[in-house]
């Protein structure tokens, strides 16, 4: 079994798509070429990072030129730096 490991200070993150079509109310299919890709994702795995303020399955927001696609094992995956994590994104009560 392959997996896929972040050296030094970087994360993985999921980006797998759904590849289901967007349609617009009036019938017209908008394309993946078209569409902006979202700046946030799941967390996959985390490198030798000390004091990390995430962890696996967390979702994160990152900057947009950031990190290096790749595809391992059919899956996309974005391998970023730790500090080009922006935000994190939480589950909270509402008021």
């Amino acid at each position: 079994m392959k997996e896929l490991v972040p050296l030094n200070q970087h994360v993985i993150l999921d980006l797998t798509e759904d590849n289901s079509e967007e349609v617009t109310s009036s019938g017209i299919i908008i394309p993946d070429t078209a569409k902006e890709k979202p700046q946030w994702a799941k967390v996959v795995a985390v490198g030798n990072i000390e004091n990390a303020e995430i962890s696996v399955n967390d979702m994160v927001v990152f900057k947009k030129y950031s990190g290096t696609e790749v595809e391992f094992e059919g899956k996309k995956y974005l391998l970023i730096p730790y500090a080009d994590l922006l935000a994190k994104i939480v589950e909270t009560e509402s008021l």
